[in-house]
Formats: C-alpha cells, structure tokens, sequence
C-alpha cells in the first residue's frame, strides 16, 4: 500500500490534511476513488489503524480501491493560516468537504470524475449536510455513513446530559483531550459499564491506548453548541437548510452502518436518513447482536470488524 499525504487549501484561510492511499499492484478496473470523512472530536488515524488487525483504509485498498482521508480544519495535521479561528458545521460541510472532493477528483489515479464517500461518526453528517446543499451536483456515485447521525429521534440519556445546555457545552474551551484519554482508556477497561457507551470493552484491545488516542482531537465549543441545538429541535439545520428535508432531492444510494447498541449514536439517529432520502435507496448494515452486542467505537477498531464491517461496505462500493 503506498501512502501520498499533502496540504490542500481551502480558500477559507485552511490547510486540509488529505492522504492517498493506493493499492501497490494498481487501482481495480472501473474503481472509483474513496473519500472517507472523520468524525467530531477524532481525526482520520483511527481510519488506517486498528489494534490487532488490518485497518478499514487497508482492507478497502487491499481490494483494488483507491483510497483518500482527509482532516477537515481542526482535525489532525490541518493548519489555520489566516483568518479567523472559528468555525462550526457550515464550514466544515459547505466549504471543507467540497474542497477536499474538488482535490480528490482533480488529482485520482482512477480517471473518474465521481467518487464515493464514506462518513464516519459525525463526518456522515457533514456529508449528508453537503449533499442536501447539491443535490444535483455533489459528484457522489455512493455514500457510506457509519454510525452517523441525522435526526435524533432517540437520544441516550449521558449525550442528552452532556448537551441539555447550548450555553454550557459551548462556553468554555477543552484542551488536553489526548492526555486526558491517554491516562483514562485503560482504567474505563475495568469499568466496562461506563465504557459501554462507546466500545464493547470485550470487542476492543485496549493495551495499545497510546496509539489509539492519537485519533482524539479537542471538541470544538461552537460545534457544541450547535450540537446541543440540533439534538434539541431533532433536525440538522445548516446554513439555513433543513438537512433532513433537504435529502428528499438526492438520489444517490446510501449504505447505513449502524452498531446494535450504540450510545453514541442510537439506532434510529442513524436510520433516520431512510427515511429522508428513500428507503428504496438505503442498505442498512445492523452489526453485532444481543450477544455479541456492538457500539460506536467496535465499528472501526472492534475484533472482527473486517468481516463484520469492512468486508460488507468494500463489497458493496465494488458492486456499483
């Protein structure tokens, strides 16, 4: 697998990190490249790693795909060189993620002019934001959201807590969030209750914490706000488009992958998009059971999430 990471601007006063990942023996015939979008709080390293197996961006190029990650502004190795600092989900959905499919298009190895994206957590709002803003010109052939939000029609009770309060969540700033998960992951592992809304602690091999946190970011206090103010009216409202209304115009079909009990994001907040865009368009990928039972975090670095997970959404991306 060859690796290719560059700055791409924004024209919003950002740099955005964006990694090529490309098969060594070439791009499968008729392969369109992969644009994979990360979540809140988290960057794009989670999507090439996984603790004791092949990572979901080495499984997909292992299969002949073409692969791009990006970090939107304030996520990874993205920098500020103007303007000011901040920002919230209109940035990122109408102005990141265009710019980064604009440099994936420009510069693919596959010849395409469409691509597919995958949005991981909150990076498949983002997507499904920036889809409801193009419904006619959004260059997706397919799109994946993994464990993403649109209407939150349930909601578990530590995120309703966390975001009861616009004002709160989003007066004061949070830094240290890495060290702070550095020391915290491996003493959440005795307390599998507490970790439970994120990971099955069962599923996740936790001894290698200090590679896992090199995906956590610092949460942003704007984008908490806003957060709060979606998970309180249910529906996404960016630049004044209701996003859920919006998808009723797009055409595209959309796979949901979705944990059984994921805390995070509950069953119905990622089945909501069926609704919205179609149900004839929508695959659902329900992963884990009542016995082995999955959350948020299993759908990225969980045991066995090539076969529960990758293998499904590489096979699907392939038969488009």
């Amino acid at each position: 697998m060859q690796r290719d990471t560059r700055l791409v601007d924004n024209g919003d006063g950002w740099q955005l990190e964006l990694t090529r990942f490309s098969p060594a023996g070439g791009v499968a015939s008729g392969a369109r490249p992969v644009l994979m979008v990360p979540g809140y709080a988290m960057n794009s390293f989670i999507l090439s790693f996984h603790p004791t197996g092949v990572s979901m961006v080495e499984y997909l190029v292992n299969d002949g795909l073409e692969v791009w990650t990006v970090d939107l502004r304030g996520q990874g190795g993205s920098r500020r060189v103007s303007g000011g600092g901040r920002f919230g989900l209109r940035e990122l959905s109408l102005v990141d993620v265009p710019a980064a499919i604009r440099h994936v298009l420009q510069n693919t190895t596959t010849g395409a002019d469409r691509l597919d994206l995958v949005g991981c957590s909150l990076g498949a709002s983002m997507v499904y934001a920036y889809l409801a803003h193009h419904a006619q010109d959004h260059f997706a052939d397919r799109v994946i959201a993994i464990g993403g939000p649109l209407r939150w029609d349930a909601v578990h009770p530590l995120m309703a807590a966390a975001f009861r309060s616009g004002r709160i969540a989003g007066a004061v700033p949070i830094v240290g969030t890495r060290k702070l998960a550095r020391v915290a992951l491996p003493l959440l592992k005795r307390m599998p209750a507490l970790l439970s809304i994120y990971m099955n602690a069962d599923e996740v091999d936790l001894t290698q914490a200090d590679q896992l946190v090199q995906t956590v970011d610092d949460p942003v206090p704007w984008i908490n706000r806003q957060i709060a103010r979606w998970i309180r009216h249910k529906d996404l409202v960016v630049d004044g488009v209701n996003v859920t209304e919006g998808l009723g115009a797009v055409d595209t079909p959309v796979m949901v992958v979705l944990a059984n009990k994921d805390g995070i994001v509950p069953v119905p907040a990622a089945m909501s998009v069926a609704d919205a865009i179609g149900r004839d368009q929508v695959t659902v990928l329900e992963v884990g059971d009542p016995v082995r039972w999955a959350a948020h975090a299993d759908l990225f670095i969980g045991e066995g999430a090539q076969e529960r997970v990758f293998a499904p959404m590489s096979a699907w991306l392939r038969e488009g």
